[in-house]
């Protein structure tokens, strides 16, 4: 049977650049791709006050879905700008161009939901 529970306390963050934003991402992934399942991958992110993802294009292949769990930050959604925080879920639809800067002065934590689209 495959792994259905997954546990982000047990991962550990390592850093890493983040389609070359400002800075350096810390990340945790918990799910990689698995043959038969949509998830591409489930990541817990941190980003330091001031860094950022680097804004970027998805292909055809790819959505992902941001879930702010702390901190605070600016999103950039298709030529769109807003104001992020605790609660918020962003879609980033297939083929589209998004990125996010942390604006705070703590560590932003995000959920990352990667899937191929239906």
């Amino acid at each position: 049977m495959p792994r259905r529970h997954f546990s982000f306390q047990s991962c550990s963050l390592s850093e890493v650049p983040a389609h070359e934003g400002v800075g350096a991402v810390r990340t945790c992934r918990v799910l990689g791709e698995d043959a038969g399942r949509r998830f591409n991958f489930i990541d817990m992110t941190e980003i330091p006050p001031g860094n950022s993802v680097g804004l970027h294009t998805h292909d055809a292949g790819d959505e992902e879905v941001y879930v702010i769990i702390s901190g605070k930050g600016r999103m950039h959604v298709d030529g769109e700008e807003f104001d992020v925080g605790p609660g918020d879920a962003i879609l980033n639809v297939a083929g589209g161009t998004h990125g996010l800067i942390n604006t705070g002065t703590e560590p932003l934590r995000m959920v990352v939901l990667d899937v191929a689209p239906t």
